[in-house]
């Protein structure tokens, strides 16, 4: 049985999203990163060591391209990441693509056309 995320982790996660999103937006200066980035949930395990970061892409050239210049610039993130948020671990980050929204989106769009058809 997996135990809840206490209030404290609940916490370090939501300050992590909040500035990984900074970073991610503003700081990151690559040419094969493109279109809209969010990020999506940040879960990180209870020793601070490692941290999954779920990232969205929306209009993207190439989310392969994109999803890799982020793990290529992992590091300078991590660093920065660091400098902003003052605890003990800055976690490693794994980053993973979180596809939900782009799901939400298709689902919207067959019950739309379902809904004209019916009409």
């Amino acid at each position: 049985m997996q135990k809840k995320a206490t209030n404290r982790m609940q916490k370090v996660d939501e300050e992590f999203k909040r500035e990984l999103s900074k970073i991610i937006d503003q700081d990151l200066k690559n040419p094969n990163i493109t279109g809209l980035i969010s990020v999506m949930k940040v879960k990180t395990s209870p020793d601070l060591k490692n941290a999954k970061v779920y990232i969205s892409i929306l209009g993207s050239k190439s989310k392969k391209n994109t999803m890799e210049g982020i793990k290529k610039a992992s590091g300078f993130i991590r660093s920065e990441l660091a400098r902003r948020i003052n605890l003990r671990y800055t976690p490693e980050l794994v980053f993973e693509l979180d596809e939900t929204m782009e799901y939400g989106a298709k689902i919207d769009n067959i019950i739309k056309e379902l809904n004209t058809k019916k009409d």
